[in-house]
């Protein structure tokens, strides 16, 4: 087992970058005065003829993105969440969507785990927004070194993708010696015969050690990452309905549009069977230090627990 790290997944993204920069001159950074912040300032340092701050101004970023990537470039676009998809949502959709372009936005700070930012920032929308976007690939990596590999996947990949980052550093979980990372391909952490657990982002390790302090109370939960929100890993759902005959799925965002409206799309179509949705429940945050938020909000181990017993108990 490799070395476990505490790391914010917005630093790995300023990591991964400039490692893939190493190989590949094609690749640029634009960021919307926010470098300190989403750690593009790590790629800056390291490639500064090769960084774009486009200033308060993300529409025009997105423009920008769209441009390069027309030239032959592979832009990755970054900012908060909440600018990078609700304020250039527009550009995001027909500048880089409709055209089916080879941009990669982040959206740094999503979720409540923004913590002292507030509600303005807290940013539990971005994954609905883009949903909607036709061709739109929508990553949400759960630690360090998934991230590492979900940004190597997003630059092999030719077309938009949406890359969800965090601020909150979080322990890594996932073994890199022993990873594999897929665009549109969920992975199993967890096996379990009386319910399924789909989780994504961060509380994939919330969820994971609610996972195992449910198997010694009795209750045998299967864990599932889905690290890929579009494409969605249809396959190993529908396998986890048949075996499970109950889907639960957590999210750090509003469980309208998100993670649980996605994969009971698929149960509905294909196996219909029980899907209830842990996340944040069509509210706004507000200030707070990020792990009490979490706490506040049933994100955190012992909440994604208790929550869990509560729906079994109600079935």
């Amino acid at each position: 087992m490799a070395e476990s790290k505490k790391i914010a997944t917005r630093e790995s993204f300023g990591i991964a970058l400039c490692e893939l920069a190493k190989e590949h001159d094609d690749i640029v950074v634009l960021d919307a005065d926010l470098a300190a912040a989403t750690k593009t300032e790590i790629f800056k340092k390291a490639y500064p003829d090769r960084f774009f701050d486009c200033g308060i101004a993300e529409g025009n970023m997105i423009g920008v993105a769209a441009g390069l990537a027309a030239a032959g470039k592979v832009p990755f676009a970054a900012s908060f969440a909440m600018f990078a998809t609700g304020r250039a949502y527009e550009q995001v959709r027909n500048s880089v969507g409709y055209p089916h372009l080879n941009v990669k936005i982040a959206g740094s700070h999503a979720g409540i785990s923004v913590g002292e930012d507030g509600a303005t920032h807290q940013c539990c929308e971005d994954i609905a927004l883009m949903r909607t976007i036709p061709g739109m690939v929508i990553l949400n990596p759960a630690d360090h070194y998934e991230m590492i590999e979900a940004v190597k996947a997003a630059y092999a990949y030719n077309g938009p993708v949406y890359i969800r980052l965090g601020r909150l550093a979080i322990e890594s979980f996932n073994d890199p010696d022993n990873y594999s990372f897929e665009i549109g391909k969920g992975i199993t952490l967890e096996e379990g015969d009386d319910v399924t657990v789909i989780a994504t982002g961060l509380v994939v390790n919330e969820s994971l050690k609610a996972v195992r302090a449910l198997k010694e109370k009795g209750i045998s939960a299967r864990l599932i990452n889905l690290h890929t929100i579009k494409p969605i890993d249809k396959e190993i759902i529908i396998k986890a309905a048949k075996e499970t005959g109950r889907i639960i799925t957590v999210e750090e965002h509003n469980i309208i549009g998100g993670l649980g409206e996605a994969v009971a799309a698929v149960t509905a179509e294909s196996y219909p069977v029980p899907v209830n949705r842990i996340g944040v429940e069509d509210i706004f945050g507000h200030s707070g230090p990020a792990v009490g938020l979490l706490s506040e909000f049933g994100l955190d181990a012992a909440g994604i627990e208790k929550k869990i017993i509560e729906i079994l108990n109600n079935k």
